[in-house]
């Protein structure tokens, strides 16, 4: 995996301007996928949680400050990753989302608020505001299907919305109830976390370490391998223990409250955290924190932090989900981990986007649990405010991959002679070109485009890595191989390299089978989803979480070829819906038509056209408001205007943040402002609130 670049870190949220905003949120938003395919699907995480969190916290906090935004796939808004394991699929009921975390006290506070304001509650319903605290055990996520009492299936987290069919491994639990008498619900799911003790843990990397195995780096990626083995016989030999938690689909309820659905999931033969217990506030979730905290060592399990949730499932019913979290539960997490060690050199990595990134090179240490041998330094801005130099000593925190980040100096290197201070190139290293960096950004980049050798082949990589083709075989090492040999330079030359069989096989470390193994990986990438396609094209500032904004609203690969092209001019119906897509602002936009504005990158896309299926995006979407465009204005009396947004998204809707010819519905509320003359100035339709009801299906008298 390539070293991980934030741009703009050392420039707090509220003073980033909206295109530095944007840009950071893409580059966060494609490392942080990449990060969640390695925990969930690779079982090898490369950034360890308390940095992860950060980073997640750092891309949350810009959020807050930029709402527009926010996509509708951004690492805020989606869970785990696209699965890739032989395990077959199964798709969940009810999502299996994440949860958002808290550092401190004063942000669980604001989770509190937060709460309050959406659930507009008085003073006197307050105390009807308690939270069920429970231990966040680090393991892996299962959802658990019984219908008349029996279990029938079990499937893991997978990508929040299709996991992996565990029936037969979860079976081998034997603390596991198969069968469940008394009063249950015909269909109902339950979910929990798979996770091994840590002396059980201890135990098997042992007997791994006797037959001359892998050993597994925690009891996490323990837990996480044995569960999602193809023979479930390899599952039964593993210690695997398990903590039920949550509710998923149930045909009929099971308790009004979440200590009562505790208690009863007890009763039914289900092993529940013991520890867990009711706090009423923010003083008290601290306190039950610091008290965690202490025992944390001596606990037979990991944990890295404590969820707390809503007690009232009525409360939690109506506060619902944003994104990919629920509003009515959060964890808060326990801190990372530092480490001290010697920069021995700063190196400059150049990207697919020109940036030039400083990367740390940097005495072995231990951080962590993990050796890392390098840091990024960001860009010279962040150099220049730790005043960081060649032979300090540093302190680390791992911010993900093996690159951690430098949090400042060693104060015992201030006390030395030091070397002189770090001075950031002017030209790119690899093609000379001048590296510029604009008044408003923090980013040098190279402007040699595509005549900087270091580009392309970052590019060539980015199409082939896995959360774009995903080509079996084509890793970095490779691209690099066949990049230097001048066999591929633009992405449609990796399917013609058929035509390079006899280059290939004569060189260092290939034979015949892995060039065969090699051609049908390849071939096997001939089809390819829309959203994914957009994303290994590597255009700045569209990540992973923008490629499926942009495949979701357009559908197939000719339409968004043809509104791209319209939407160079600018006035445009075309221009305008790009912009006011949700999650995708002017920058975007403008870095999009920019991209189709050049003959090359054209040629690329007709390149590729050639020689791919681009599959579309399949609709099978139900609800009232399928297809739709929405645009919500002015301030509504009987529900917050985010949870109308919800409901609207929900029932099949896009939701606008500015009126189009393409606007389906204005929803009006008190001082409906531009958005509503300009909705009837375009002849639209704008609905006042009880309308707005009515066509959900939501009477005056549900509110």
């Amino acid at each position: 995996m390539n070293s991980f670049q934030t741009p703009f870190i050392t420039i707090t949220p509220q003073d980033l301007t909206l295109p530095q905003a944007k840009e950071e949120l893409s580059a966060l938003a494609e490392y942080l996928h990449q990060c969640d395919d390695a925990y969930y699907n690779q079982d090898n995480p490369v950034a360890d949680d308390a940095t992860y969190d950060q980073l997640r916290r750092r891309h949350k906090e810009i959020e807050a400050y930029f709402p527009e935004l926010i996509e509708q796939n951004s690492p805020s808004q989606t869970v785990g990753s696209q699965l890739t394991s032989g395990l077959k699929k199964i798709k969940h009921r009810v999502a299996m989302l994440s949860l958002d975390n808290v550092f401190d006290s004063e942000e669980f506070q604001d989770f509190i608020n937060r709460i309050q304001r959406y659930l507009d509650l008085k003073k006197n319903d307050l105390s009807q505001l308690t939270f069920v605290a429970e231990p966040k055990i680090d393991g892996l996520s299962i959802n658990l299907t019984y219908e008349k009492g029996i279990l029938t299936q079990a499937s893991t987290r997978g990508d929040g919305t299709v996991g992996e069919d565990v029936t037969a491994n979860i079976k081998t639990i034997a603390s596991l109830p198969q069968k469940l008498s008394g009063n249950i619900p015909y269909l109902m799911e339950i979910r929990g976390e798979v996770y091994i003790s840590k002396e059980n843990f201890l135990k098997l990397n042992q007997e791994q370490e006797q037959a001359n195995k892998r050993l597994f780096a925690n009891p996490r990626n323990a837990a996480a391998g044995s569960l999602r083995q193809l023979d479930p016989e390899i599952t039964r030999t593993r210690p695997l223990s398990l903590f039920v938690y949550a509710q998923g689909y149930s045909n009929a309820p099971i308790a009004n409250t979440h200590d009562l659905f505790l208690k009863q999931l007890e009763t039914w033969g289900f092993e529940v955290n013991p520890l867990y217990q009711i706090v009423k506030n923010a003083d008290e979730a601290e306190a039950f924190q610091q008290e965690l905290m202490t025992k944390r060592s001596e606990l037979p399990y990991d944990i890295d932090g404590i969820v707390y949730k809503v007690n009232n499932i009525n409360f939690q019913e109506r506060l619902g989900f944003i994104g990919r979290s629920p509003r009515w539960a959060t964890a808060w997490k326990f801190p990372a981990e530092q480490a001290i060690t010697r920069l021995k050199k700063i190196d400059i990595q150049v990207g697919r986007t020109g940036a030039l990134t400083p990367v740390a090179l940097l005495e072995p240490i231990n951080v962590g649990g993990v050796i890392v041998t390098r840091a990024t330094l960001h860009n010279e801005d962040e150099i220049i405010r730790k005043d960081v130099r060649e032979n300090d000593l540093v302190i680390l925190q791992r911010a993900g991959d093996v690159i951690p980040q430098i949090v400042s100096v060693d104060p015992s290197t201030l006390e030395a002679p030091r070397s002189e201070p770090y001075q950031f190139p002017t030209h790119c290293p690899v093609c000379g070109a001048n590296a510029e960096k604009p008044a408003n950004e923090v980013v040098r980049r190279c402007t040699g485009g595509l005549t900087c050798n270091a580009q392309i082949e970052e590019r060539l990589i980015h199409f082939c890595s896995k959360d774009a083709f995903d080509i079996e075989g084509m890793g970095s090492k490779t691209v690099s191989e066949f990049f230097h040999k001048g066999i591929i330079h633009q992405p449609a030359d990796i399917f013609h390299l058929q035509d390079h069989q006899d280059t290939i096989l004569h060189s260092e470390g290939w034979a015949e089978l892995s060039v065969k193994n090699l051609l049908s990986s390849i071939e096997n990438k001939r089809t390819i989803s829309l959203d994914r396609f957009i994303y290994a094209l590597g255009i700045r500032r569209i990540g992973i979480a923008t490629a499926k904004i942009l495949a979701k609203h357009y559908t197939s690969f000719s339409n968004w070829q043809d509104q791209m092209l319209a939407a160079q001019t600018i006035g445009s119906d075309e221009r305008l819906t790009l912009g006011s897509i949700e999650g995708i602002g002017p920058a975007i936009a403008d870095e999009l038509v920019a991209f189709f504005t050049e003959d090359h990158n054209q040629k690329t896309l007709s390149d590729l056209a050639e020689v791919l299926t681009i599959q579309d995006v399949e609709t099978t979407q139900e609800g009232v408001l399928v297809g739709k465009i929405l645009v919500f204005t002015g301030t509504l009396s009987t529900m917050t205007r985010s949870e109308a947004k919800d409901i609207a998204e929900r029932l099949g809707a896009k939701v606008t943040s500015s009126v189009s010819a393409k606007t389906d519905y204005v929803v009006e509320g008190v001082d409906g402002g531009s958005k509503a003359k300009k909705a009837k100035e375009l002849g639209i339709k704008c609905l006042d609130e009880k309308e707005w009801r009515e066509l959900i299906g939501y009477s005056i008298s549900d509110a």
